[in-house]
């Protein structure tokens, strides 16, 4: 029964609550003896010594279960038995296997409209779901309800749709490859493309340039590959925070003998010092030194600083023939060379150092770094990714891996770095909007169905067709979709529009309280949770940045009877949707060897798939670019040609890139802390080049709001505290989720259609409180 409605739509943004700013100067070192107590504080403290030591034993073994953070590979050969793990590795662990938890008494006594007045931080402290729970019409408070009820309740819904197009299925990076085919499976068979996932808005750009040019959407290069190239070039990538193993690889890269350099707007501690916690030296506070030269590019400068390199390495190639580029690989292997000479002679140095904003002379030692270099590797994350140009951008990275030969041979390669485990290994299990054809006619052919074969939306189409009343239900398998999407204001109406939406989750987030008219949470296994069905302790499977599948089993006890599996989540939905389904499901949750069985029927690459998964790391998927031959439709690696645009701004705008804190991966916040950036416990603040204050009147710690006019919309995210910081003119950086609220929708990237999130035009006007004319 309802116990109470709401009296107030509950806020969908995070509430404007200053929590106690602290500064310090940003740390020279990464990682450390810090890093191992920050971990400890953050394991012990969520579930006791205990289950704390059990967790981190498993953590990332051949034999335990795989980190739901980042997706750097494990290596090859042997792990740690100590720490195969990194701090916020730690922390994610943390957060999944803590033993508070959510049962209905927590949701009869707390509010919707109260939980969504809490910041996604205090939301993410409370605990773990603990039981299926249901928010009926108008109702302010979750009700408990039954595994059977909640599918049949979604049933009922799915079936009542006048189209299976007006149902959308979203998919975050968390979910294993045996549910993610399973789920794409069901999807298909009700009737529809409409799968958007997280990739949608992170590496969606990377797969789209690298398929274009390359014939595979994934990197080419093994963990291996680090330890024997000369150079590795790492562009909007902040591996210190985001994936902090990946200091480890650098670190070998750096003992053999190669050089690094890095591109970034910030100046990132985990770019400059890393102190490896698991030798002595790094116990007894000794450092490696990382890059060799460091660009502190502006934001969305890298095209031009990229087109910049390219035309010096030209320069040096015409100065001394046959020294810089290799002719056998470009005559051999790759189309469209001469087109691109041509483009990049043509272009201005001046107006690529403009809009780049580093100095000939930096430009140059770049220049001469690269072309004394035979293997090179490029790494690249979201801030590549996020902008208006970034799959060309990325293209452009490929024009100077093929000028340099630097692909299909050890050493060298491509390496975009995922930011979930396994958000690849979803897309390669069929997740995706834009389904392949042989995906489509495998399915056809191993289960009976004609799957449709129209494209469905992704994610910024989703959020417009919900917001158009034009998908009436939303489920999501995992992820926290309104903190994570842009023009927070916009996507929350669009899910409100919604007649029923569903998320499938480990904890409580922002997206279980901001709604559709019904909502149902329905809770599931944790990676770290051991998965028994049918009496048998089950394993799942992940694929990593680099194309290893390997498994991944759980052993701690569940907080709780009442949960599922994801795959057994989605078996329980088809049964009650599919009144004649073709599948089998009931197979399916006797061993998850049927599913795999499944998968290697369908999906290309997974032959001998369940013994292949049984070898103790795993195995590699095919990848063309890796063996040096080219899935292209030219057969060739395609040189391409593209032009720098640059983003015009008046006196008063910045440009704006969404940043995530050191205590934060992706939209979990574990803590209120920036370590490495020297700020503490406050999460509203702007981070601004001193010069950029003092022209607009401002004062370091002065709160302001911030404006976005895209398109005529007037979009503010309130009482941010503005910081002088190490960043180049016109150029700001503040945390997401706060500011996706600025983010407008309608700005998205060429080609990938992945939302601008790394370059936000906005203005800046002081903020109207008592609080600020104390600090003025």
């Amino acid at each position: 029964m309802t116990k109470k409605t709401k009296d107030i739509s509950p806020n969908p943004e995070p509430p404007e609550k200053l929590t106690g700013l602290r500064t310090g100067t940003p740390k020279k070192v990464a990682a450390g003896i810090p890093a191992v107590i920050s971990s400890a504080k953050h394991v012990f403290g969520e579930m006791g010594i205990g289950r704390g030591l059990k967790a981190l034993a498993n953590l990332n073994q051949k034999t335990g279960f795989d980190c739901p953070g980042c997706a750097w590979p494990d290596p090859d050969d042997d792990r740690s038995t100590l720490a195969e793990y990194c701090e916020n590795g730690a922390k994610a662990i943390a957060e999944e296997a803590t033993t508070k938890k959510l049962d209905a008494t927590f949701f009869k006594n707390n509010s919707v409209s109260y939980l969504a007045s809490l910041s996604d931080y205090e939301i993410g402290k409370k605990g773990r779901l603990a039981q299926p729970m249901f928010l009926p019409e108008g109702a302010d408070y979750y009700e408990e309800i039954s595994w059977e009820e909640a599918f049949g309740k979604i049933a009922d819904h799915l079936n009542t749709l006048e189209h299976p197009n007006d149902a959308i299925f979203y998919t975050s990076g968390r979910t294993s490859n045996e549910a993610a085919f399973l789920y794409q499976l069901f999807v298909r068979e009700y009737g529809t493309n409409n799968m958007p996932d997280c990739s949608n808005m992170c590496h969606e750009s990377s797969g789209v340039a690298l398929t274009d040019t390359l014939g595979i959407g994934k990197g080419s290069v093994k963990l291996e590959d680090f330890y024997e190239t000369d150079l590795v070039l790492i562009l909007g990538q902040n591996p210190g925070t985001n994936h902090p193993r990946m200091l480890s690889a650098l670190q070998k890269a750096k003992k053999n003998g190669a050089s690094i350099i890095s591109v970034n707007p910030l100046l990132e501690t985990g770019l400059l010092n890393f102190s490896n916690p698991q030798q002595l030296k790094g116990a007894l506070g000794i450092s490696t030194s990382l890059t060799d030269l460091y660009l502190q590019v502006k934001i969305n400068g890298d095209m031009a600083l990229l087109q910049a390199l390219a035309k010096l390495l030209l320069d040096k190639e015409d100065k001394g023939p046959g020294s810089v580029l290799d002719h056998k690989f470009i005559q051999e292997k790759t189309e469209g060379i001469e087109n691109y000479l041509t483009h990049i002679r043509s272009l201005e140095m001046e107006n690529l150092i403009l809009q780049c904003g580093i100095s000939i002379d930096e430009l140059e030692k770049a220049a001469e770094i690269i072309a004394t270099k035979r293997k090179m590797i490029v790494c690249w994350a979201m801030g590549l990714t996020q902008h208006k140009n970034s799959v060309n951008t990325i293209k452009e990275i490929v024009n100077l891996l093929l000028l340099k030969g630097s692909i299909g041979k050890p050493g060298a390669g491509t390496c975009p770095v995922r930011g979930h485990s396994n958000v690849q290994g979803d897309r390669t299990m069929g997740i995706y909007e834009k389904p392949p054809k042989y995906l489509l006619d495998n399915l056809e052919k191993e289960f009976h169905f004609s799957p449709p074969r129209k494209n469905g939306y992704d994610t910024v189409e989703s959020i417009k067709a919900m917001h158009q009343g034009k998908a009436k239900v939303f489920f999501a398998m995992g992820g926290n979709f309104l903190s994570a999407t842009p023009d927070t204001l916009y996507t929350a109406k669009a899910l409100q529009n919604c007649d029923l939406t569903v998320q499938v989750s480990t904890k409580l987030n922002r997206s279980h309280l901001i709604h559709g008219k019904e909502a149902i949470i329905l809770p599931c296994l944790g990676r770290t949770d051991k998965d028994i069905q049918n009496g048998e302790l089950q394993f799942v499977s992940v694929e990593n940045s680099m194309g290893i599948v390997h498994s991944s089993k759980g052993s701690l006890t569940p907080v709780s009877t009442q949960l599922l599996s994801e795959p057994a989540i989605v078996c329980g939905l088809a049964k009650a949707t599919l009144t004649n389904s073709k599948v089998d499901w009931d197979k399916y949750l006797l061993h998850y060897d049927h599913i795999r069985n499944s998968i290697e029927a369908c999906i290309p690459g997974f032959d001998n798939y369940n013994q292949q998964l049984r070898q103790p790391s795993g195995f590699y998927l095919p990848n063309c670019a890796r063996d040096n031959t080219y899935d292209t439709p030219t057969g060739k690696a395609n040189f391409s040609i593209s032009h720098s645009e640059y983003i015009p701004l008046n006196e008063k705008e910045l440009l704006m890139m969404t940043i995530r804190s050191h205590d934060q991966f992706n939209t979990t916040i574990y803590g209120l802390n920036d370590r490495y950036r020297g700020i503490y416990n406050e999460r509203r603040v702007l981070l601004m080049n001193a010069k950029d204050i003092e022209k607009r009147n401002l004062k370091n710690k002065q709160l302001v709001d911030l404006y976005n006019y895209h398109n005529g919309t007037e979009r503010v995210a309130k009482k941010f505290i503005v910081l002088a910081y190490n960043i180049p003119e016109k150029c700001c950086a503040t945390y997401f989720p706060e500011a996706n609220v600025l983010v407008p929708l309608g700005s998205t990237a060429d080609h990938s259609n992945t939302p601008t999130s790394k370059s936000v035009v906005i203005e800046l006007k002081a903020h109207k409180s008592i609080e600020n004319k104390l600090q003025r």
